[in-house]
């Protein structure tokens, strides 16, 4: 039977007009290691060198320097996982970097914990936010945190499973950080109800508000969820993912989180690539993919810069939780401004918050979701504004080119770096070019059953 060739036509235009209006591929692009570049040699080495050369032998790792600074807790878990990525890359010796692992975990062990206002670190094996440098102790009655007593341990863990020798320190780094962990009371930390609490005040008790919907927190849950001593409900997980917002910004579809610091956290440990959990397997997706478009939606904004910020564009952009110049209002550029200092920025389509500050780490963290974006952004930044932000151990925290003073002729420029935005620069580089990071987690018991009590299946954890 011969086919008319007005049908076959017919048939071509049908097929192109529906594969353009066809949702694009939710399938994670292939991944593409970046095995050299010159320029993430510098911007790694100089930013591992942050937490190498500025935390002191007790393993405190600085919540910021150059400014006078206590520890943060969250840092330290951070700096756990530089240490062994300065080992792989040449910047120091496995037995100088276990002894400096040992010191700090046993340390942390060595803190005292108490539901006491002062003189002490922690309670129910949760730490509290900011630590003085001396001896460990609370500062500035702050909160007992719980999402960065996570991050210290998913440094502690990723360590542990890292030094693997039979060997005298090495074995002392596998008990200590099990230890740590064994100890921490997430039930405590429920307070009865669904969810774990922010945080805990010694003063007024928990924190009513809880971990729920998607933000930097689901490897908190993983940590609950893999628990040998305290585990939590699996009932933990739905209910965190249940408030969820999917939604499209900018052109693309992921759930909804503002800040690029949500979207990176429980990457830099966790490799998301191929695995599901129901909620993702109902979107046809992966954690991995949505921290991509999230990436993408990103720069959009910054290119599209609606409300006229200086220095943003299609290569300079990115928005997070990080350092600012001040908290005031004055005219820039023929608009009334409201500037902040630390604060939470991003864009996303249900929370929006600009001040015309970017952070350097909102394209460095997010470097392993999209290479081929982030890499130029960080390149752009170090072109465009040179050594008055890239410095000795990499970028500063943050700049504003909008915020112009007398004082700042050319723009703010952060004095500072902050070791929980200079953490996820060295390691998703890292993860970037070798994987290194997911792979040692892969082989963390803890880990992989708080994933599967999750309902997380496919990919990797398909393997024994």
């Amino acid at each position: 039977m011969r086919i008319h060739p007005l049908f076959c036509t017919a048939l071509l235009i049908a097929i192109v007009l529906v594969s353009s209006c066809a949702p694009k591929s939710q399938i994670p692009p292939p991944y593409k290691a970046v095995a050299w570049d010159p320029f993430l040699d510098s911007l790694q080495e100089r930013t591992l060198r942050f937490f190498l050369e500025t935390t002191p032998a007790s393993g405190l790792a600085l919540d910021r320097y150059p400014s006078p600074s206590p520890s943060s807790i969250g840092a330290v878990g951070f700096a756990l996982t530089c240490y062994p990525i300065a080992v792989e890359r040449g910047l120091d010796r496995r037995v100088e970097a276990a002894e400096r692992v040992r010191n700090t975990l046993l340390f942390l062990m060595q803190i005292r914990q108490g539901g006491g206002r002062t003189g002490i670190g922690g309670y129910r094996g949760f730490f509290y936010h900011f630590l003085d440098m001396r001896d460990g102790t609370r500062v500035w009655n702050c909160e007992l945190s719980t999402v960065d007593t996570g991050l210290m341990l998913m440094g502690a863990l990723f360590c542990q499973s890292y030094f693997d020798r039979p060997d005298p320190v090495e074995e002392d780094i596998r008990g200590l950080a099990d230890s740590l962990y064994r100890r921490v009371d997430w039930l405590w930390a429920t307070n009865g109800a669904e969810g774990i609490s922010h945080s805990w005040y010694p003063e007024k008790g928990f924190n009513t508000t809880r971990w729920r919907g998607y933000d930097e927190s689901a490897f908190l849950m993983f940590l609950a969820l893999g628990s040998p001593t305290h585990s939590v409900p699996e009932t933990i997980w739905p209910f965190w993912t249940e408030p969820n917002v999917w939604a499209q910004y900018q052109g693309f579809e992921f759930i909804s989180f503002g800040p690029m610091f949500g979207h990176q956290y429980s990457h830099c440990w966790i490799d998301f690539r191929g695995i599901q959990d129901s909620y993702t397997r109902s979107r046809g997706i992966d954690y991995f993919e949505n921290s991509r478009r999230a990436t993408y939606a990103q720069r959009a904004y910054g290119s599209r810069n609606v409300d006229g910020f200086r220095g943003f564009s299609d290569s300079i952009w990115g928005l997070t939780a990080c350092d600012g110049p001040y908290d005031t209002t004055f005219s820039a550029d023929g608009r009334l401004r409201r500037f902040h200092s630390y604060s939470a920025r991003g864009a996303s389509m249900d929370w929006v918050m600009n001040d015309g500050t970017i952070a350097p780490t909102a394209a460095g963290g997010s470097v392993a979701f999209a290479p081929e974006i982030c890499i130029p952004a960080l390149k752009a930044i170090r072109l465009v504004h040179g050594d008055s932000l890239y410095r000795a151990y990499g970028f500063a925290d943050a700049f504003n080119p909008t915020y112009v003073t007398p004082r700042w002729p050319r723009g703010w420029y952060d004095p500072d770096y902050i070791g929980i935005d200079q953490g996820p620069i060295a390691i998703m580089i890292e993860n970037l070019r070798s994987g290194f990071v997911w792979e040692v987690m892969k082989k963390n018991p803890y880990i992989v059953r708080g994933l599967r009590r999750a309902g997380f299946s496919g990919g990797w954890l398909t393997q024994p």
